[in-house]
């Protein structure tokens, strides 16, 4: 074989092992933040932790808040290679778009909910306790919520309102404002933790919460 044949097989697996890579610098940073906190993880504890040079960690992100970013994402698709995957091309995204049915549909993306915020709402709470003394983090902050609200209304939203399903006068910006607000880490903090709720009837709350708000009464 030729060295030329056998170029685009080694870049492939260089991408390959690039992306296995940045992957495991991605997790392991999210791993050190919910223990250490923002202000305790250092981009040499995540190299070392991850068996990469230091260099290798900057290259990766945009330094410590780009990769506490990449870890909310990772964490939001369960999994930093999962997050490379376009969000409507993920099999729970697909489920719930191939659903016909505007009900199932709800129960199906409530059911995505309990998994979401017990990944993500540790670092979001290390995310908010750094914001009180750095302003860069408040943008974070600010930037991943709008991200999330803006996806709601033109991803969630906009399927509901095309398939002529909302109720009238519920258009697609106002039922993404709905289910962003509904299905919010706040709600699942007060019912799971603060009253004690199983996570199964936290999920049933959603779905018939979501249900009542967004369609046609019976």
């Amino acid at each position: 074989m030729s060295e030329l044949s056998r170029r685009p097989y080694d870049a492939t697996r260089r991408r390959q092992q690039a992306a296995r890579t940045r992957a495991r610098i991605i997790e392991v940073a999210g791993r050190l933040f919910v223990e250490r906190g923002y202000a305790g993880t250092t981009i040499p504890a995540i190299a070392g932790e991850a068996g990469v040079a230091v260099e290798t960690v900057y290259r990766s992100a945009s330094g410590k808040a780009g990769l506490l970013a990449d870890a909310v994402r990772a964490a939001v698709a369960g999994g930093a290679e999962r997050a490379e995957v376009p969000v409507t091309e993920r099999p729970a995204i697909r489920r719930i778009t191939e659903e016909t049915d505007p009900v199932r549909q709800l129960r199906l993306y409530a059911a995505t909910q309990p998994g979401i915020w017990s990944r993500v709402g540790p670092l979001l709470r290390v995310l908010d306790a750094a914001a009180n003394s750095d302003a860069s983090l408040v943008e974070l902050r600010d930037e991943i919520a709008a991200e999330r609200r803006q996806g709601l209304r033109d991803g969630f939203g906009r399927m509901l309102e095309q398939r002529g399903v909302l109720r009238e006068g519920v258009t697609a910006e106002r039922a993404g404002d709905i289910v962003y607000a509904v299905c919010g880490l706040a709600n699942y903090v007060a019912l799971v933790f603060d009253c004690g709720w199983s996570e199964a009837a936290y999920e049933s709350w959603l779905a018939e919460t979501l249900a009542s708000a967004l369609l046609p009464r019976p």
